[in-house]
């Protein structure tokens, strides 16, 4: 029997890719370093522990499992450390790709899924983001994930493999209580973190041009966004192209909605703070997500709420502490 591999899949949102596989019987191997992972997170699922660099060991996983497709969601995901740390960043993100696909066309692997960001995006002035929108990515870990469509692109297109891009926007909530988010780095864990230790919530600026002078985000389920993996699979093992898709909920909701729907799910009144903004930040980025409903049939279930209610349950069950 041939199976998916999903790299990363002992993390946040790997775990939810692996639990909705599981769940619809398919076949799933494992690959993860467990630098930021949990084990436990995979349940019985086969696990290989490494990292994607180790060539010889990703060709291994490949062969002994009979892999014939892969989800790649492995990679260093942090922003400011991405400035900081620009060669970590390319090292693990694009030469650990790089050594992934490497191994895949030397095995055959003919479908492949890579976790890629609205970070590709940069600051686009445009009400949503379409996957034909320029983007002109401000970090490290954007040009990473840039580097990371044209290399899988190009591999597929010389290998006769064939891959979608998965462009996550804000990616929240969890779809059981020890699939929470493991570290308070986004915004709806950082309020999380703050209002339970007591703590004033921070909003990075209230001077932006919009309604309310707070940042305007799309923010995604996570149980959503597994679901449209399975879409792109599906979509592969149908014999569908290389494609690209934005993965949101085409609607934005501001820094100070978000921190005020947080207090009232909580029921800890502690009013936020405003600081200075933080560099980089576009005032306003939601997805346009006609192209993935239209070509897939994918389309966000749960609104804005529910994702607080999720995270904020799985936060009591095991709270994060932050890395």
């Amino acid at each position: 029997m041939t199976s998916w591999l999903v790299t990363g899949g002992a993390g946040y949102i790997g775990a939810h890719v692996v639990k909705v596989l599981r769940d619809q019987g398919e076949p799933v191997v494992v690959l993860d370093d467990l630098s930021t992972g949990d084990a436990r997170r995979v349940g019985d699922a086969p696990l290989v522990r490494g990292s994607v660099l180790d060539t010889d060991l990703v060709r291994a996983t490949l062969r002994d499992h009979g892999v014939a497709g892969i989800v790649h969601i492995a990679a260093k995901k942090q922003v400011g450390e991405s400035v900081e740390q620009p060669l970590l960043y390319y090292r693990e993100n694009v030469a650990g790709l790089l050594s992934l696909l490497e191994a895949a066309t030397e095995t055959g692997v003919d479908s492949f899924v890579f976790s890629s960001s609205a970070a590709t995006y940069g600051m686009p002035d445009v009400d949503l983001v379409t996957e034909d929108t320029h983007g002109l990515p401000m970090s490290p870990y954007g040009e990473t994930k840039v580097i990371g469509e044209w290399m899988s692109r190009a591999v597929a297109e010389a290998a006769k493999m064939r891959v979608v891009s998965l462009r996550y926007f804000n990616v929240a909530g969890a779809a059981a209580r020890d699939l929470g988010d493991p570290a308070a780095l986004n915004l709806i864990p950082l309020v999380l973190q703050a209002l339970t230790a007591g703590e004033p919530p921070r909003i990075f600026g209230d001077d932006y041009p919009t309604p309310d002078g707070t940042c305007i985000r799309d923010y995604v389920h996570v149980a959503d966004v597994a679901d449209a993996h399975v879409a792109a699979l599906k979509h592969l093992s149908d014999g569908g192209g290389t494609a690209t898709y934005n993965i949101g909920r085409g609607s934005g909701s501001s820094v100070r909605e978000v921190v005020d729907l947080v207090t009232a799910v909580t029921g800890i009144d502690i009013p936020p703070v405003v600081v200075p903004r933080r560099p980089g930040d576009p005032a306003r980025i939601v997805a346009s997500v006609d192209r993935i409903r239209d070509e897939l049939g994918w389309t966000a279930k749960f609104d804005l709420g529910q994702i607080v209610e999720s995270a904020w349950d799985a936060w009591q069950a095991s709270p994060v502490t932050r890395r």
